[in-house]
């Protein structure tokens, strides 16, 4: 009977041996497994076998990303004001042989590297400069913490400044300059709407004493011209006249016929009392009638 139980007995220890050789890797999982207590190999997702008793599983990692926080510390910039700051690092693991043998706690590491590399990108910085940069001062965090930590198989992602305190005093002052710079910006763009005002005022004024000018001399030309035209008028009358007296002597009495029947009519058509009619005048009258009906005759 115990013939039969030694057998039994190492066959139930094979069983054990071999369910505890089986493991199963999640798939956002790496298993460091060691061999004797040296590293042998990792294992990724999915099912392996190892040898129970000789391998163990030293370290399990996730290569999912991973936060780590930046507790708030108070860190002094350029210009020696003490401001509060805090912030994000995002990590993933790259080589789980580096992570699990080169740090002890990769986390806590990177985490006070954080702080010790905040605390001298900040002391470079004046408060003005840590307040407005925080994506310069990200890029450079990122930057410094990939390049520290490129040993211990892990890969910074990100960084992210969550917060920037700084005192109630500062922050009163900032605000009273804020103010300031406010009111003088309002100042300016209230004289230079002045100047311009004034700027386009006298642009009008010249305008309009351009057009005025214009104006004048536009009727200048055209008085011009009418004087032009009615000279020219009376050039051509004159010669007209000076032709038909040449061809007729008795044109000039015609007119001057002409001249004193409209006198007469203008006389006759008056309301005036006091009208006096020389003779003599009534005389050259008739002649000058008769003179009219004789030149009328001819023509016709």
């Amino acid at each position: 009977m115990e013939l039969l139980s030694i057998p039994f007995a190492i066959i139930v220890f094979a069983i054990v041996l071999a369910i505890k050789g089986i493991t199963i890797v999640p798939q956002s999982s790496i298993y460091v497994v060691e061999r004797l207590g040296k590293f042998h190999r990792e294992l990724t997702g999915g099912f392996h076998i190892i040898i129970p008793i000789i391998d163990t599983v030293r370290n399990r990692l996730t290569i999912q990303e991973q936060i780590i926080d930046i507790d708030k510390q108070h860190v002094i910039t350029r210009d020696n004001v003490v401001i509060a700051i805090d912030g994000i690092v995002f990590i993933k693991i790259a080589d789980g042989k580096e992570a699990t043998y080169n740090v002890v706690d990769v986390k806590v590491a990177i985490s006070n590297l954080a702080m010790t590399t905040l605390r001298s990108e900040i002391g470079q910085l004046s408060l003005d400069e840590s307040l407005s940069s925080r994506e310069k001062l990200n890029a450079k965090l990122l930057t410094e913490l990939d390049h520290a930590v490129v040993n211990w198989g892990v890969k910074v992602m990100r960084v992210e400044i969550a917060d920037i305190s700084v005192p109630k005093e500062i922050e009163m002052a900032m605000q009273a300059q804020l103010k300031a710079e406010r009111e003088k910006r309002a100042i300016e763009l209230t004289a230079q709407a002045n100047k311009e005002a004034v700027i386009r005022d006298a642009e009008a004024q010249k305008q309009k004493v351009v057009l005025e000018a214009e104006a004048i001399e536009r009727m200048a030309d055209a008085k011009r011209y009418e004087q032009m035209v009615v000279a020219d008028g009376q050039r051509k009358a004159i010669e007209m006249l000076n032709e038909a007296m040449q061809n007729n002597h008795k044109a000039a009495e015609f007119m001057l016929a002409k001249d004193r029947i409209a006198a007469f009519a203008g006389i006759a058509n008056s309301d005036s009392q006091n009208k006096v009619v020389v003779p003599y005048e009534a005389m050259e009258l008739a002649g000058s009638l008769a003179m009219l009906q004789e030149l009328l005759t001819k023509k016709s």
